[in-house]
């Protein structure tokens, strides 16, 4: 029930960019590889045990890659612990320091994220890059509105998208005259309308893989609102191979919201997507709690499935019809459960909750059996 069947809704169809495929450790990026979700830690990277928690707590939620600032050497020397404890590729973030770069890449990390151009004379640039090709590295050009280079400013006058390209594509051009392609590249803003047009510039002037996010978005609603509008935009024009989306918030939002992002344009489908009404009078029975109550308690489900909870008869059949699992309210205390579109059983509102998590936690075990089987495609 959860497949988009595009073939039958065009209208649904979103053909990606096509770009080169790189490897961030285990992690396939661009190409035909699963658009990936990213998150970066806020601990102090020194502290290894805070850092690999977090990490930990970003794992369980579904993150695919980690970023960890590495500012110092101290960082460095905590990251070759992280790296080999972490079960997820790790992304180090360099500014300014080559040597920091270089303590990274031999400390295990799967990507280095620099600018080029800051790191200092060729002969800095040129060890930063030998270093990533020794230890397995892939790379990734930030640009940032806020950090352009002063005689991009002097240029163009003020941070644009045609600067935030220019400055990408002259990094770029640093690593490509060493021969090293392995590589992704974002221009970010806070601006999304700036971030976007940015984008959808260097998306025509480049293949390489292209890393997504609205940077300093802002506090958690705010946020996300300012993100699912640029990164948005952006995945339904088939632009972007990975996403970060940055909150003033817990890094663990980061990556629920990145997913609902994904999962709400079919790029990708992790948990469970509940389908909700937003409640009115004909409500049988309190939609805003229920929904709050099983967000929580199906937090844990990683298989992907659809649920609908609709208070009353007016769109609640309908919308089961395209849901996994759905519950209906009706009357005398009691709604119509659905299963696979279809009207199955009838139950009390008073032990809704649970059993909805039952039916939820009964279908997930099915669909880890069958991956485990191979006999359906993991998300």
């Amino acid at each position: 029930m959860a497949a988009d069947h595009t073939h039958l809704r065009p209208w649904r169809s979103i053909e990606r960019r096509k770009s080169r495929k790189i490897r961030v450790g285990s992690v396939e990026v661009g190409g035909d590889a699963p658009i990936t979700v990213q998150s970066m830690t806020n601990t102090l990277t020194s502290d290894a045990a805070a850092t690999l928690e977090q990490i930990r707590q970003l794992e369980e939620a579904g993150a695919d890659i980690v970023r960890v600032s590495c500012p110092d050497t101290d960082s460095t020397a905590a990251f070759k612990t992280i790296a080999r404890e972490s079960r997820v590729p790790l992304v180090a973030d360099i500014h300014f320091h080559y040597k920091r770069g270089i303590e990274a890449a031999q400390a295990g990390a799967a990507c280095l994220r620099i600018n080029p151009g800051n790191i200092g004379s060729p002969d800095r640039v040129r060890d930063v890059i030998q270093a990533a090709r020794d230890h397995g590295c892939s790379m990734r050009i930030g640009v940032n509105a806020g950090s352009l280079e002063r005689e991009l400013l002097e240029k163009y006058g003020e941070p644009c998208p045609d600067a935030m390209v220019e400055s990408a594509l002259n990094h770029a051009r640093i690593l490509q005259d060493h021969d090293f392609h392995e590589f992704k590249i974002s221009v970010k803003a806070s601006d999304p309308f700036m971030t976007v047009a940015a984008y959808y510039q260097l998306a025509e002037r480049i293949d390489c893989p292209l890393h997504l996010g609205v940077t300093e978005a802002g506090a958690l609603r705010t946020g996300t609102v300012k993100s699912s509008i640029g990164i948005g935009a952006m995945l339904w024009a088939g632009i972007g191979d990975t996403i970060r989306v940055s909150l003033a918030a817990d890094p663990v939002e980061e990556i629920k919201v990145g997913f609902d992002i994904l999962k709400s344009l079919g790029l990708r489908h992790r948990g469970v997507n509940i389908i909700a009404c937003p409640s009115c009078a004909r409500q049988g029975f309190n939609v805003i709690k229920t929904v709050e109550a099983l967000e929580e308690r199906l937090a844990h489900i990683s298989q992907p499935m659809s649920l609908s909870i609709i208070g009353c008869v007016v769109n609640g059949p309908g919308e089961a019809l395209m849901t996994d699992l759905g519950f209906t309210g009706g009357g005398a205390g009691s709604g119509m459960v659905y299963m696979a579109g279809k009207p199955d059983h009838k139950q009390s509102n008073d032990g809704m909750i649970e059993h909805i998590v039952e039916l939820v936690e009964k279908r997930a075990a099915e669909l880890k059996a069958a991956e485990a089987t191979g006999s359906i495609a993991a998300e």
